[in-house]
């Protein structure tokens, strides 16, 4: 079965920043799982699983645009550092994650405070071109339920 919109795909990456560093990859747990077709990863990744199918492997080198997106001017936000996700101590330069009404988004700590940071919303890789080596595990036309929420549930039942 070939990739398509509403197909639910799990697949392993090894993601590198412009100098080929390392970012992060997934081949030490689970592999990552989205819907195809309902915005779950980065547009040009999307773009690039479109047509493959299961052991495909192969890599894609993405724009700032294709990928995390361009890095804009004026994104510094004041968060309570109870609003950090996880028992973190905050550090100037660590990402962290914050709970938001449109669920956990990363963002660069600037300074820290006794009870507030200040923090980079531009996702940590915005304004850099980044390659993902990609291997497809699994591909499965998703159930009507996950069409209806938009996210894959996994196999047991819906997370979110």
């Amino acid at each position: 079965m070939k990739i398509e919109q509403d197909s639910v795909v799990r697949f392993h990456y090894r993601l590198r920043d412009e100098s080929g560093e390392e970012v992060e990859q997934s081949h030490d747990g689970e592999p990552n799982i989205y819907m195809h077709g309902h915005r779950g990863i980065t547009p040009g990744l999307e773009a690039a699983l479109t047509g493959k199918e299961v052991g495909d492997v192969f890599s894609v080198t993405l724009s700032p645009e294709e990928g995390f997106g361009v890095r804009e001017e004026g994104r510094e936000q004041r968060v309570p550092i109870k609003h950090l996700m996880g028992k973190v101590k905050p550090k100037i330069g660590m990402v962290v994650s914050i709970q938001t009404d449109m669920g956990p988004r990363q963002a660069v700590v600037l300074k820290v405070g006794k009870f507030n940071v200040d923090v980079d919303t531009n996702h940590p890789l915005a304004g850099k071109t980044v390659t993902f080596d990609i291997e497809i595990i699994e591909v499965r036309e998703a159930v009507a339920e996950e069409i209806e929420h938009g996210h894959p549930h996994g196999d047991v039942g819906c997370h979110q």
